[in-house]
Order: structure tokens, then C-alpha cells, then sequence
């Protein structure tokens, strides 16, 4: 067990120059306080709870089997369950991960030119002697990952010059963590540190991609859309393929996501897409349900109203663009999981699957343990 310390981190006085493998940190116990997660990452087999663009991950190095197996220890996680690999510039992906002579295939460039650093996971070929832990891709050929935006995620990676297997800070198949504090809830005495650098901007996972494929394909969608990457990957990624939302039990996959229970609260969710205002299909639910003596809450988005049934005691917007909610999903899930009145069920309205709206349904259709369409 640990008495596990939130750190608190100023990500304005972290920057990173275009050609700049390390940072400059203006701000002295910001730099300390990385300095301090970075040790435990270079000096011991623990594990750090740190901020990404997209979620808060779950740090460990992905070059040592006794660091990613204390991640799966914290998480609770299934080991069969591959891990991304977080790097902090092309120079560490080259120097600490890949072959002296590979050169990354140019279905890449055009993706890592535009989206990287930032929410983009990319798949590569584990090669022979390759240093990476066995426990990271789940003894599979290929691994993935990423360079993450996030100023205090790329410092804390470029400072220990470790490539970080990092997952989901958060105990496995609860909602994904967009704060320290959900961290802190979920994993305390469980890690030593967790970086506070505030609320994930995206706050959705990383969209990943296989170009080792021909066509290529989009394995989970994420914080760069389907859109983006047909706009801005070139003409192979035009016809870029997806792949199918969840894997069998017994099959092996490629990415984090796929396989499992995943992103959902302790209440019950129970998912509306195309049902107009709302009113009509959550009374019909309740109804036929018996849910009048439960404690109901409403996630509402674009098109649902507000006060649509008088047994919802707790009612939040996600936001109206698809930016805003996937950046209020996961957070508002927790919060009204976690409100002290109780809550058994929650009702979610759902989007169309366009732009950001395509990783948000991934999620929330996982999450969900019924889904009413109109």
C-alpha cells in the first residue's frame, strides 16, 4: 500500500520547442514534482498516475515486465489486454524502441506529421531483440503508440527517457479519468504520485490506426476522427477501413478497448439515440421498467429537453458540439456515479457517429447496458 500523493504541476511554465527532445520548465516545483514521478520510474518497478490530452493515464516502463505488471496489479486489468506505448518525441521512438536501421513506414507520415504530438496511436512490428516488455503487446507481433500533447505527460516521459506503457488511470471498466481526483478515487494506496496538470482537454482516448494493414484500418476511434484521417493521411488512408467495435472473449487484439467491460459507472446506463426530445421514450422506459421508485439521472445532449420526467433527480448537459461532449462524458458519468444521493440508473442521450461523435458512441455503447433506439 501507498499514501498516494497528488502532485500539483504548472503545465503554462512547460514548453517544448519544435526541434526540443527535452523541456524547458520555468516554474520550480513544477519541475521538481516531474523530476520526483520521473525518479520512480528510472529507480523502482512503480507505477504514476499522470495527465494526457485525452485521459489521464496509468505510467510504468514499457521496457521493464515488473513495472507493466504493476500496472495491471493497480488496475486490477487483464493481462491478455494489450497497452499503448507513450514516447515523447521521434527521437526516443527510434533510439529506445525501434531497430538501428527501420525506418516507420510512409503510410505513417503524413498522420505523424499532423497529429503527433497529440491523440493519434499508430501500430508498428515488434522486432527481434525488441526491448519492449512482453506484457505491454500481450505476445503479439506488433505494438503500439503514441506522443502525447500534453506538456506534462511529454516532460515526465522525456525526463526519465523511458517510453511509458500507460493505460487508463483508472480501476478497470470504471469510467475513463479526465481528472486527478478521479484518479485519486479510484487507485489511492494503490500508486505513489499522481501529476495534477487539471482537466483533459479531449477527454476521450487516443484514436488507433493500423497501417501494417492493406487497406488500413481504424482499430478505435479517439481524439482524431475518422474525418481527419481520411482528410489528412493521404490517399491510402482514403479508404481506410474500420474495424469491428468488440472482440470475442477468446480473441486476440491489437489495442487497448476492445475486449471487456469498459468506461461504465456503478449505476446502470442505459443509452437513447434517435428518440427526439426524449420525453416520450424515457417515460415509456420508466414505465415498463418499474424504475418510479428508483433514483434516475439524465445526461442529455443536442436534442433531449430539460425537466422531461419528474423522477430524474439529477439532470446535466454534455454540451451541444460533439468537442463539447466528449470533453464532459467521462467526468459528468463520474459525477453523477458518485453523487451522494445514490443514483441506480442513468440515462444518456447519444449523437450521431459523425466527427467526434463516432468515439463517442464507441464509448458509451460500451458503457451502456441497454440501448433504446427510436
Amino acid at each position: 500500500m501507498f499514501n498516494t500523493t497528488v502532485l500539483k504541476v504548472d503545465v503554462s511554465s512547460i514548453k517544448f520547442g519544435a526541434l526540443d527532445t527535452k523541456p524547458i520548465i520555468t516554474d520550480e516545483e513544477t519541475k521538481h514534482n516531474i523530476e520526483l514521478a520521473a525518479k520512480v520510474l528510472t529507480e523502482s518497478n512503480d507505477v504514476v498516475g499522470f495527465p494526457t490530452e485525452t485521459v489521464y493515464g496509468l505510467g510504468g516502463s514499457a521496457l521493464s515486465d515488473e513495472s507493466v505488471k504493476g500496472i495491471y496489479k493497480a488496475k486490477n486489468r487483464p493481462s491478455d489486454n494489450p497497452l499503448i506505448v507513450h514516447i515523447s518525441s521521434i527521437d526516443q521512438l527510434k533510439r529506445r524502441l525501434l531497430p538501428e536501421d527501420y525506418e516507420i513506414p510512409h503510410i505513417y507520415d503524413k498522420l505523424i506529421q499532423k497529429f503527433w504530438p497529440g491523440p493519434l496511436t499508430i501500430l508498428l512490428p515488434v522486432h527481434d531483440g525488441s526491448p519492449i516488455s512482453k506484457y505491454v503487446t500481450a505476445n503479439q507481433d506488433t505494438f503500439a503508440v503514441r506522443m502525447p500533447a500534453h506538456p506534462v505527460a511529454r516532460s515526465l516521459i522525456a525526463i526519465s527517457d523511458t517510453p511509458l506503457a500507460a493505460p487508463l488511470a483508472n480501476a478497470s471498466t470504471r469510467p475513463s479519468p479526465t481528472l486527478a481526483s478521479h484518479v485519486l478515487h479510484d487507485l489511492q494506496g494503490r500508486i505513489p504520485y499522481i501529476l495534477d496538470g487539471g482537466a483533459c482537454d479531449v477527454g476521450v482516448e487516443s484514436t488507433v490506426v493500423d497501417g501494417l494493414l492493406d487497406p488500413p484500418m481504424l482499430l478505435r476511434p479517439g481524439g482524431v476522427s475518422l474525418e481527419e484521417i481520411r482528410q489528412f493521411g493521404g490517399d491510402q488512408w482514403k479508404h481506410v477501413i474500420l474495424s469491428k467495435k468488440t472482440a470475442g472473449k477468446l480473441e486476440a487484439v491489437r489495442t487497448p478497448g476492445m475486449k471487456y467491460k469498459h468506461y461504465s459507472p456503478s449505476a446502470e446506463v442505459v443509452l437513447f439515440t434517435g428518440c427526439g426530445n426524449g420525453k416520450k421514450a424515457i417515460t415509456q422506459y420508466i414505465s415498463q421498467n418499474n424504475l418510479e421508485q428508483k433514483k434516475l439521472a439524465l445526461l442529455r445532449a443536442r436534442n433531449f429537453g430539460s425537466n422531461i420526467h419528474p423522477g430524474i433527480i439529477i439532470e446535466r448537459s454534455l454540451g451541444s458540439t460533439g468537442q463539447e461532449i466528449s470533453r464532459n462524458l467521462f467526468r459528468m458519468l463520474r459525477d453523477v456515479d458518485e453523487d451522494p444521493s445514490g443514483v441506480d440508473v442513468i440515462f444518456v442521450e447519444g449523437t450521431d457517429e459523425t466527427n467526434e461523435g463516432l468515439a463517442i458512441m464507441n464509448r458509451l455503447s460500451k458503457a451502456a447496458a441497454v440501448h433504446i433506439k427510436g
